[in-house]
């Protein structure tokens, strides 16, 4: 026991240092003056040094090699350290240090860019980017180069099972699109304006309609937004445009979704490897289930008709052409805004381009020309500028590669999600139209979310919904969602 409980002390300490480096993050994107960039660089890449150092500490073999778990939940801490140990002994301290740096800088490099339209200022970051992170994927691998950083996301996950359920998704898919499209119904957007002030008010009411503890959490505005941290320190961003406020809206339960997932997670776990989200995709079931089975279900949208017209005005429309304006399908640019059909094809492109950029396929020289191409052959319509393009996105910049596909495995959890917490808890849409998601978070409470990584990713939604992971259930639930729009 003295062996576990010395690697525990060891871990907690490394957790905590985690947790500042997160919060140094959050900072660089909310709050730090754009002078400082170079400084932060510096300044995550020393802390990411520590942090490597205690990663690595020889003493850690020691003490794995002695340790004896009392219970499951020591038995799961000791694997997922022994885990992070070996892949943390692959990489030199100079890759990990300087891609910290790199990334620090490279992050302030694309937001710049992006707002300049500018893709020629940010490509050679990029490169420089791809190229470490290309070593580092020579470092872990033992075959596939992606596969290797697929597993910091999405651990056990491969880039050909992947593939190979995104091959099942894309025709259904498409051929519901391509109906949706032939649909005599349409919408209309909104010609308002939304003055920024109210919209934040009532991005805050609906994080409270979704459970948000507002004690351990706050809300602030970046340029893309995201959830950071956790536990009793869970904080949110979003973005406003006054034009559009369904994207302020929609951001906000996402990030809630996420935030809400580490709020829950039994404080025993606290400073542990299980005391966090167990993967990416796992996380993003919970920000999407927020997003999109409740928060653009017809109960809760006609509750936030009620909601905009009291903060905004007549809107010039009834809750029901409210609610198909939600689910409105077009051939939209930016993923975050997209419909919850278009949304997986956004993140095929992305998984298929990263693919190529980490094993050499594809050169940063020519993402650009490939990402417009290939958006042109999947959306029908021409990128103009690169904001609308491969500029969207923050995660290559910050050498996120292997992310992406988690996004699509969570709206595929979450399909599995919600067909089981519907079939057990019958009254969530009467509850949803009075503007409380309670029950819904009651039921991903006790049955995900308070176990954190305890379990590995396919065991975590297979033990909340008693069936292993399948897309099945989210192809039914868009199908009867849109063709109830629509009218199909």
């Amino acid at each position: 026991m003295t062996a576990y409980q010395d690697l525990l002390a060891h871990q907690r300490e490394t957790e905590a240092l985690g947790n500042i480096a997160g919060l140094l993050s959050w900072d660089q994107e909310v709050m730090m003056p754009r002078g400082a960039a170079d400084q932060r660089a510096e300044e995550v890449a020393a802390l990411e040094s520590v942090l490597h150092a205690r990663r690595t500490d020889p003493r850690i073999e020691v003490w794995l090699a002695r340790a004896e778990a009392p219970d499951p939940a020591s038995a799961r801490i000791l694997d997922l350290i022994g885990r992070s140990y070996n892949r943390a002994t692959r990489i030199p301290a100079r890759l990990a240090t300087e891609l910290a740096r790199i990334t620090s800088l490279s992050q302030g490099i694309w937001a710049e860019a992006r707002a300049n339209e500018d893709a020629s200022a940010f490509l050679p970051t990029l490169e420089e980017v791809v190229r470490l992170k290309r070593e580092e994927a020579e470092c872990l691998s033992e075959g596939d180069l992606y596969d290797a950083l697929l597993d910091d996301y999405e651990p056990g996950a491969t880039a050909k099972e992947i593939a190979t359920v995104f091959d099942r998704m894309r025709g259904p898919l498409v051929a519901l699109r391509d109906r949706v499209l032939g649909s005599e119904v349409t919408s209309q957007p909104l010609s308002m304006v939304f003055p920024e002030n109210a919209q934040m008010r009532l991005a805050r009411i609906c994080a409270s309609a979704f459970g948000y503890d507002w004690t351990r959490g706050r809300l602030d505005m970046s340029v893309h937004p995201f959830s950071s941290g956790g536990g009793d320190d869970a904080r949110i961003t979003t973005r406003i445009s006054e034009t559009d406020p369904f994207g302020n809206i929609y951001s906000t339960i996402h990030e809630v979704g996420h935030a809400t997932y580490e709020q829950a997670i039994d404080p025993a776990y606290r400073f542990t490897p299980i005391g966090h989200g167990v993967s990416m995709g796992v996380h993003e079931s919970q920000s999407r289930i927020c997003e999109n089975q409740l928060g653009r279900s017809a109960p809760f949208t006609g509750w936030l008709h009620t909601r905009m017209t009291d903060t905004f005005g007549d809107l010039g429309m009834d809750p029901e052409a409210f609610h198909a304006l939600v689910n409105r399908v077009e051939m939209g640019f930016i993923r975050t805004e997209s419909d919850e059909l278009n949304y997986n094809l956004h993140i095929m492109l992305r998984f298929d381009l990263e693919r190529d950029l980490i094993t050499g396929k594809l050169e940063v020289a020519d993402l650009e020309e490939a990402w417009n191409a290939r958006f042109e052959k999947d959306f029908g319509v021409k990128v103009t500028k690169p904001s609308d393009g491969f500029l969207q996105d923050v995660h290559w910049s910050v050498g996120l590669f292997g992310y992406f596909p988690t996004y699509a495995l969570g709206n595929v959890y979450a399909g599995c999600l919600n067909q089981a917490m519907r079939a057990a808890v019958p009254e969530i849409d009467d509850r949803l139209a009075q503007g409380d998601a309670g029950p819904a978070k009651a039921w991903l409470d006790e049955n995900l979310r308070r176990f954190g990584g305890l379990r590995p990713p396919r065991e975590t939604i297979e033990h909340a919904c008693g069936a292993a992971p399948s897309e099945a259930p989210l192809l039914a639930y868009l199908t009867e969602k849109f063709e109830t729009i629509y009218k199909l």
